[in-house]
């Protein structure tokens, strides 16, 4: 499955278009994440426990995503675009959103 941000794939024109696919994960940092994290803020430098939760959240949609465009018989994604939100009443949760256009090269 090819999965791109661009509008084309160069040399494999795009036979059908099938459709627009989407998919959402959340993910929820724990309390001593968040206690981590605050320390990083405070003191300076990267979280690399934020960072790890960040790029789990978007594997995780992004595998979501290749199923569904799977499931309707695509064998590409085009121009997937990657939303990235906090939610939940403290704003303590991630969610990522992918959506793309689900091709049949």
């Amino acid at each position: 499955m090819i999965i791109t941000t661009t509008n084309v794939v160069e040399g494999k024109p795009v036979q059908e278009y099938i459709g627009i696919v989407n998919a959402q994960s959340i993910i929820g940092a724990n309390i001593f994440k968040d206690f981590l994290g605050g320390l990083r803020d405070v003191f300076g430098g990267r979280s690399a426990t934020y960072e790890k939760v960040i790029e789990e959240a978007k594997e995780d949609a992004l595998r979501e995503l290749e199923q569904k465009a799977r499931g309707l018989g695509a064998n590409a994604i085009l121009g997937v675009d990657l939303d990235f939100e906090t939610v939940g009443g403290s704003g303590s949760m991630l969610m990522v959103i992918a959506t793309g256009t689900a091709v049949r090269l």
